[in-house]
């Protein structure tokens, strides 16, 4: 049974709605008043108080009876329990992507994707879409204080705003109206060959996906630059180094965000957006969760200081942090506290963590264990690189080992009035905790 097709009071399980993708979703199906129940390895106190019947864990007996359709996030195997059971039961099951995908059909869906940017770029354009009162819906793989700290709005308009990822081709799932991309590099090399194989997926994206009609591009990447020959609809770039640029007032820092900001204003101009109320809106943009997230802070060890917690997670990712991170604070250390997420990740692409970290010339730089990611690690690979053999290969770096043991080795190493850089896609936000005495 599509989604277009559920009535409302229809019962929807979601298997790993946890995660940030099932977890808006979650709250599409309660706005749209369908009854919702899923499950997880860790509780979600907010999605229970939203009325979700929460499962923990992951058992067939999870499934209620008046289940119309299960939807399962793409870290879910196909043996998951849940999930068998309901293919058993001949329950329509759907992946996230799927289950996105139509719901971009019913709507005049804007897509961001890329390598990098794409949540802050999302987050950027909707915040000019509901200033210029449009009244998006919005999925986005982040947590905004305007959404009330949440990764959802829901609209009444024809307007869907969406971060399409790329990883396991996503977003091959979904119909666009305006494709925003903002980069194209190496990543989820667990699920592609290469950087040849992630270029073509784009391009089979924007040839299949979007057809004839709006591309927006990246001029300054030569990657994003491949796919103009492939679109056949109308193809707009931005560029900081054009003529015709004009830099924009921008409360977050960073050259990263200035691309973004340029993404986000294309996109608002292609839907008739004013560039006066874009421009405003872009100004009062003040971040999102884990992106460049700061916090004045004190110590266990009595120190004052400063926390910056950012998602980061790729080498280019953390050249750009660190260079946002110098340019607000010239004169202060930095101690870089980065969490590497993935083996996989690691170990594809060693060489240029090894760079990055060597060249951008911290104060102190950290490293801990590698975040594990379940279902996405090869085995063979969980051997073949670690954390330690990173910082072998980094002068002056230290390895801390877990995030409690890298928390006593920060309170036992500060001096005082530091920027400490908390960094990486895995649970390195935590760390928080460890370290400090926590809200006054």
């Amino acid at each position: 049974m599509k989604i277009s097709k559920l009535k409302k009071g229809c019962h929807v399980h979601l298997v790993g709605i946890g995660g940030i993708g099932l977890s808006s979703l979650a709250r599409y199906f309660i706005a749209s008043e369908f009854s919702v129940s899923g499950s997880d390895v860790s509780s979600q106190e907010e999605l229970k108080n939203l009325g979700v019947v929460f499962f923990l864990g992951h058992r067939k007996e999870n499934l209620l009876e008046n289940t119309s359709l299960l939807v399962y996030s793409n870290a879910i195997l196909d043996d998951n329990p849940e999930l068998v059971q309901a293919r058993k039961l001949g329950i329509k099951t759907q992946s996230y992507p799927e289950a996105i995908g139509e719901i971009t059909k019913n709507h005049f869906t804007v897509a961001v994707s890329g390598t990098h940017g794409k949540s802050t770029t999302t987050a950027m354009l909707a915040l000019i879409m509901v200033k210029a009162g449009l009244d998006p819906t919005v999925i986005i793989g982040t947590k905004l204080k305007e959404f009330n700290n949440t990764n959802f709005r829901m609209g009444n308009s024809k307007y869907l705003l969406l971060e399409a990822d790329e990883f396991k081709a996503a977003f091959l799932n979904y119909y666009p109206k305006i494709a925003v991309i903002t980069n194209i590099e190496e990543d989820h090399l667990d699920f592609y060959k290469n950087l040849e194989d992630i270029i073509e997926t784009f391009r089979k994206y924007v040839r299949n996906n979007l057809q004839k009609n709006t591309l927006i591009i990246n001029d300054d990447d030569k990657n994003s630059r491949l796919l103009k020959e492939t679109a056949e609809g109308k193809v707009i770039t931005y560029s900081l180094s054009s003529k015709d640029y004009q830099k924009i007032n921008l409360s977050v820092y960073g050259k990263h965000n200035h691309y973004n900001a340029q993404a986000a204003l294309c996109g608002a101009l292609e839907m008739g957006i004013k560039r006066n109320i874009a421009n405003k809106a872009l100004s009062e943009f003040q971040g999102s969760w884990r992106r460049f997230e700061e916090k004045r802070v004190t110590f266990k060890n009595n120190f004052q200081g400063i926390i910056i917690n950012d998602y980061a997670h790729h080498p280019t990712e953390i050249r750009a942090t660190i260079d946002a991170v110098k340019e607000k604070y010239p004169e202060k250390e930095i101690v870089l506290v980065f969490q590497p997420h993935q083996y996989e990740r690691t170990y594809r692409l060693f060489d240029q963590f090894k760079k990055v970290l060597s060249e951008i010339k911290v104060h102190r730089l950290l490293i801990t264990d590698i975040y594990n990611v379940e279902g996405r690690e090869s085995k063979k690979n969980l051997e073949k690189v670690s954390a330690k053999m990173l910082t072998k290969e980094i002068n002056d770096s230290f390895y801390t080992g877990n995030l409690e043991e890298t928390g006593q080795y920060l309170l036992n190493n500060l001096q005082g009035n530091e920027i400490v850089v908390i960094m990486g896609a895995g649970d390195i936000y935590n760390l928080e905790g460890y370290i400090t005495k926590g809200p006054k």
